[in-house]
């Protein structure tokens, strides 16, 4: 049974026995018994099992790569993340992450956790670096709001993927640094930087790569394991453009700036271009229809253009995570 139709036929029962078991004395019993659940910055009831337990997604703690130029099974419309610090560029294909949603990676001398999360489309990259030190994540198999739910190994504090922010352990309140990357197409990504390094599975038999277990997800009337507050005139499955940036969250939709092809939000200049797939249609992530690439960008100290943080989200995760933020229509 597809992932999808897999979610939607336990649904209810997973939301009735995540509700019932959403408290720490249960959580311990579980692999929990290290995190200090008397720090919490949210309701425990808003956990909810995503069925995987504790690493049961399990994150890739020592990365593969290969030139851009010698890699096969990855078609050029495909979506991959491209980051680059302090001159190390690097893709990690949303092939690969859908499996594993977390990359405990080393990039330009920063550690980082390179993350994704098929439920809210959300591709974020941070520092890895909790209380000063280097740790490495992993997935708690909970999710808050739909969204990902990790964890840090030195301290066990969970974290929210939409934010950054510990929610749960030691480190609540504490945020994560959010570093500027952005979803492209394999080819741009080949064409800019043929030896450019590409994530590979370090296994390539361990899971149907370049399958997506989510098919139809994005074309879904609403969210699946989420029974928040939905956003006003806006549907909730239409993916926005999330700006980050300086504390100040807001989100464009994606077929407004589609249609223009460019805007300004503030000193904001967000730019859409197409040729890639959605990695939440079709079967293959290859043969996903086209959603396009965003870049936003602002003007340096120096007149030269940088990239701001930001994410292509769906509605009603950013409406979750910023109830108060606009979310700009038209």
């Amino acid at each position: 049974m597809p992932r999808l139709a897999l979610l939607a036929a336990l649904w209810g029962a997973l939301c009735m026995v995540s509700n019932a078991a959403a408290n720490p004395d249960a959580w311990k019993q579980r692999g929990w018994a290290e995190t200090d659940f008397s720090k919490t910055s949210i309701e425990f009831s808003d956990i909810l099992s995503g069925g995987p337990p504790k690493d049961g997604i399990p994150s890739i703690d020592e990365p593969a790569f290969r030139p851009a130029g010698e890699i096969k099974g990855i078609a050029a419309t495909e979506p991959v993340i491209r980051l680059e610090v302090n001159g190390d560029l690097r893709a990690y294909p949303l092939q690969v992450l859908t499996w594993h949603e977390i990359v405990n990676d080393t990039i330009g001398g920063v550690p980082v956790a390179v993350t994704y999360c098929p439920l809210c489309n959300a591709a974020l990259v941070f520092n890895r670096t909790v209380g000063g030190e280097a740790t490495t994540f992993g997935t708690t198999g909970m999710l808050r709001n739909s969204d990902l739910v990790m964890y840090d190994r030195k301290t066990q504090s969970w974290w929210q993927q939409f934010t950054g922010e510990a929610i749960v352990g030691s480190e609540t309140g504490n945020e994560l640094e959010m570093l500027p990357s952005r979803v492209i197409a394999f080819g741009d990504f080949a064409a800019e930087a043929p030896n450019g390094k590409v994530l590979v599975p370090n296994n390539p038999s361990m899971r149907s790569y370049g399958n997506n277990p989510y098919r139809g997800y994005d074309s879904s009337a609403r969210p699946f394991l989420y029974n928040g507050e939905m956003p006003d005139g806006i549907a909730p499955m239409v993916r926005v453009v999330a700006i980050k940036d300086r504390g100040n969250p807001k989100a464009i939709s994606l077929v407004i700036l589609r249609e223009k092809g460019e805007m300004s939000v503030g000193d904001i200049t967000l730019r859409w271009t197409p040729g890639v797939n959605s990695a939440l249609d079709k079967g293959q992530i290859a043969k996903g229809r086209d959603v396009g690439a965003v870049r936003a960008v602002r003007k340096g100290a120096d007149g030269k253009e940088v990239d701001v943080v930001h994410d292509i989200t769906f509605a009603f995760a950013f409406h979750a995570f910023h109830p108060d933020a606009e979310i700009i229509t038209q």
